[in-house]
């Protein structure tokens, strides 16, 4: 039975600006994969991310010499050696899972044994910003019970100590994106224990992280942008306690799952995120997550809209997704 592909990109305002250490967007931009098959639809949505090496053009041209496998019928386990791991891997991946349940008319959630799955407490972030503006932020959002605050400088305590003052209650994730220079290293780690932080992202580059494993961590440090596969977990045991598993890094769900399970079997903590996406990017990773240490699957509430049909948040808990959106 013939299988199409269509190719989509769209853009999704973001409600203020989202800044990270890094820089900061207005909006989000994504692609859609939509696979056509039987008379069943499946979806599949990934950002292009810049400090990957991604653009929307990059993916859209790694998506279409992908096209004639694809369209031929290809499956997830043989696209995990077809296309490399990424954003568009994702999309695809994502796809044939949804296109797999919409066929077959079992959820993904059935595949994969989840017989009962549970809303789940998900961080909200708030960006880099002067303290004051950040510390405006967390009181507005002090009910929640998970913050993921962005920081990345090499002086974040006013930030720490404004943030933290602001919203007394809440848990707090720290998420620096690789920005606090070695000299401070160790301080702003003591500042973030002494704040009651419960675990800080990346605080050092990628490939640059070395030291983490020599000095001695008060609290639970985070792999990110150090961390986009399986194969990447062994070389970091000694210096991260966690690993943020997303799947535009891993390149989907069936890469995301067996890492997780390595991750676990060596002992890591588990934080399942996301890029700013829509709920269809999210609603794969809520099945991901169900059993996770932590969840920052926050995309579209920084979003000025959503897609319809979206997936369902209140309070600090998103739903898991209706088969209408995915799965």
């Amino acid at each position: 039975m013939p299988r199409t592909l269509d190719i989509q990109m769209n853009s999704f305002p973001i409600a203020g600006t989202f800044t990270i250490s890094r820089g900061a967007k207005t909006q989000a931009d994504v692609i859609t994969c939509v696979l056509g098959e039987g008379g069943a639809r499946g979806l599949g949505e990934c950002v292009p991310y810049r400090r990957y090496g991604e653009t929307i053009e990059s993916v859209l041209a790694q998506l279409e010499a992908a096209r004639p496998l694809i369209e031929a019928g290809i499956s997830r386990l043989d696209l995990l050696s077809a296309m490399p791991p990424g954003a568009a891997r994702n999309a695809v991946d994502c796809a044939l899972w949804d296109l797999e349940a919409k066929r077959t008319g079992e959820s993904v959630a059935a595949r994969l044994g989840l017989d009962s799955l549970k809303p789940l407490t998900t961080a909200y972030t708030i960006s880099l910003g002067e303290p004051e503006v950040m510390a405006a932020q967390a009181r507005e959002h002090a009910g929640r019970d998970l913050l993921k605050v962005k920081v990345g400088t090499g002086d974040d305590e006013s930030r720490i100590r404004a943030v933290r003052a602001a919203a007394p209650e809440a848990a707090i994730i720290l998420d620096a994106n690789e920005g606090w220079p070695e000299p401070v290293l160790e301080r702003h780690l003591n500042i973030a224990a002494e704040a009651g932080v419960i675990l800080v992202e990346q605080p050092l580059p990628a490939g640059r992280d070395a030291l983490l494993a020599e000095i001695h961590r008060p609290l639970l440090v985070c792999a990110d942008e150090s961390v986009h596969h399986t194969g990447d977990l062994a070389s970091l045991a000694d210096r991260y306690d966690a690993m943020n598993i997303k799947l535009d890094k891993t390149g989907g769900l069936t890469e995301a799952l067996a890492m997780k399970a390595e991750a676990e079997r060596l002992g890591f903590g588990i934080m399942i995120g996301c890029m700013v996406g829509t709920s269809l990017a999210m609603a794969p990773a809520v099945l991901l997550a169900q059993n996770a240490d932590f969840v920052d699957l926050d995309g579209p509430l920084l979003l000025a809209r959503d897609r319809e049909p979206g997936l369902r948040y209140a309070a600090s808990l998103v739903f898991p997704p209706e088969s209408a959106l995915w799965g």
